[in-house]
């Protein structure tokens, strides 16, 4: 899910809290975003920093198991930066 540059979804909400897995592999940085997601109230914004290349499959997955909602992913040399908005109704499971 790469946002193409100029295109309207590029232009990010601000987050409200990053998390640094860059260096990290599978299942590394989702477990990390998933214990911050939890942590986080509905409506805010997790900006994860991952150089995974499987951490955006992840992520997105947990985002459908979890309910929350997987703003943009992007790369740029080899790191990406992938946003999650915490959603109000959040599922149980994807443990």
């Amino acid at each position: 899910m790469k946002t193409p540059p100029g295109s309207p979804a590029n232009t990010d909400p601000e987050f409200d809290r990053q998390l640094d897995v860059r260096g990290q592999d599978c299942p590394v940085p989702a477990l990390q975003a998933r214990r911050c997601l939890d942590a986080m109230t509905a409506g805010q914004v997790l900006e994860v920093l991952a150089t995974d290349p499987l951490a955006e499959l992840d992520l997105q997955i947990l985002c459908e198991r979890l309910g929350h909602e997987l703003l943009a992913a992007r790369e740029r040399a080899g790191e990406l930066a992938i946003r999650i908005r915490v959603s109000g109704s959040r599922r149980a499971g994807a443990g």
